[in-house]
This record gives C-alpha cells, sequence and structure tokens, in this order.
C-alpha cells in the first residue's frame, strides 16, 4: 500500500552518545523521505559527535570513535538535512520523545532554526504501543513477517520503521491513512516543548510542568518573578525548552505593549 500524504514525511533514526537530549550527541543520521506520488529519496549519514561514544553504547549500535573520526560534525551538515526535512512532516519510532528533542538541539547547537509549526510527526512506536505492546524488531516482525537483523544500524531501523507503519495503517481499520491522523493517533500529552517541561492546561496555555511552580501558567511565573526566567535560561534545560520560554516571555511583553 502507499500512504495517503498531502505532503512529504520524512522518516528518520538517530544513532547516538547516550540517550540524555542535552548533552548527547549524533554518531549516525538516516532519513527516508516520501513523497505524495510515492517517491522516495533516503539520506544516511555518519557524524563525529566531538565527544566520546561510551563503549556501552558502541556495543548497542555498533559506532566507535574511530568509526567517526573522520566524519563531518553535525553543523557541517546541518543545513543539507535542515533542507531535507523543512518541507515535511515527521516520522519515526519513538520520536516524539527521543528522536525529535534530539535532532531539534543538534539543529540549535548548529545556528539552525527548528520547530514543528505547520508540520505533524508520526510516531509508530505509540501507534505499536498503543496496538501491539512491543519494540521494533517485534514490531517488523509481526506486521511485516521480516527479522530485523541490522537492528541499531539507523538505515535499518529507518526502513523498518516505514514499512511497519505502513503495515499497521493496512492492518487496522481504526487507523485512517492520513498524516494528521497519525500523529494526532501517535501523540501523547500535548508539551509545548519536546522535552516535557512545559505543558498545556486546559485552557490551551502553556504552564510548568515540574518544580515549585508546577501547575502555574509560564507567563504569570516570569510576571511574578523575573529572576525565575534568568535562572532557567543559565540551568541545565534543553536549548529548545529555552527557546519555548523565550517566545513566551517576548509574547507576553509584547501583549504588554499592545
Amino acid at each position: 500500500m502507499q500512504l495517503n500524504l498531502t505532503k512529504p514525511i520524512c522518516f528518520f533514526d538517530l544513532e547516538t552518545t547516550g540517550i540524555n537530549i542535552s548533552s548527547d550527541r549524533i554518531v549516525e543520521i538516516s532519513i527516508l523521505k516520501v513523497y505524495p506520488d510515492g517517491k522516495e529519496e533516503t539520506y544516511t549519514k555518519r557524524v563525529n559527535p566531538t565527544i566520546p561514544i561510551p563503549p556501552e553504547v558502541t556495543k548497542v549500535h555498533g559506532v566507535s570513535d574511530a568509526d567517526v573520526a573522520n566524519a563531518p560534525t553535525f553543523k557541517e551538515i546541518s543545513k543539507e538535512v535542515h533542507n531535507l526535512i523543512k518541507d515535511a512532516d515527521l516520522g519515526g519510532f519513538n520520536s516524539n520523545r527521543f528522536d525529535i528533542p534530539l535532532l531539534a538541539e543538534e539543529m540549535l547547537r548548529a545556528d539552525v532554526d527548528f520547530d514543528m509549526k505547520g508540520r505533524v510527526a508520526v510516531d509508530v512506536q505509540t501507534i505499536f504501543h498503543k496496538m501491539e505492546q512491543r519494540t521494533l524488531s517485534a514490531a517488523y516482525k509481526f506486521y511485516c513477517d521480516k527479522n530485523l537483523d541490522d537492528a541499531h544500524s539507523a538505515e535499518a531501523d529507518t526502513l523498518a520503521t516505514y514499512e511497519v507503519l505502513k503495515a499497521q495503517v493496512a492492518k487496522y481499520d481504526d487507523l485512517e491513512n492520513d498524516t494528521k491522523f497519525l500523529a494526532e493517533f501517535s501523540s501523547r500529552k500535548k508539551f509545548a516543548d519536546f522535552a516535557g517541561f512545559i505543558a498545556y492546561n486546559k485552557k490551551g496555555e502553556e504552564c510548568f510542568s515540574f518544580g515549585k511552580h508546577k501547575g502555574k501558567t509560564v507567563e504569570a511565573v516570569l510576571n511574578d518573578e523575573p529572576g525565575y526566567f534568568g535562572w532557567l535560561l543559565n540551568a541545565d534545560f534543553p536549548l529548545y525548552t529555552k527557546k519555548v520560554l523565550t517566545a513566551i516571555k517576548l509574547r507576553a511583553f509584547n501583549n504588554k505593549l499592545s
């Protein structure tokens, strides 16, 4: 079957130095861009993370420091990655909680602006967990009746993710062949930032989801306690979270002027 697309969608997978969104780096990226007419475009690159890859992580994905010693840094490839994905929705396996937030951090470190305005994200893992409760290798076997022999290779995982989604749409009558529907179905609680520090309340207002101001609106806290904003910007929060906080503060300031 073919996905019913109104715009391109980029399925992607990252192999990294670890699982900390703020401090870990990409060592391999693979993107499969699928166009509404069914055309497919692939992009795979090893990346020098500029920090050591822990041996225990190398055991998982097989990428060592030596493998990426002469590879480009993410900053060096950031513009070509951005050009590939900028007009597309995004898809991946656990991408809403890991791959998209980490990609956003790498983009912002490379001085390339990144946000999700005008696009949606389809998380194939969430669909799978809601329907079957298993892992990517099991999903590939269950839906496609194939063994994922190259698990934890970015390209193999990316291709498998794309095949699994098509098989999910074909298998379940409840799933519409529509990217926006699949994005909504595969989303969890709505957050303003990728890392989940800023959530939306029932009124659609941004609220802190952690710490002493948990549940309070960001705008009210920053207005009542101006020093808190400076502390947040200097603390070890993801760059994208800081970007969102800055946008909220500027919006509130502009609202006061108008």
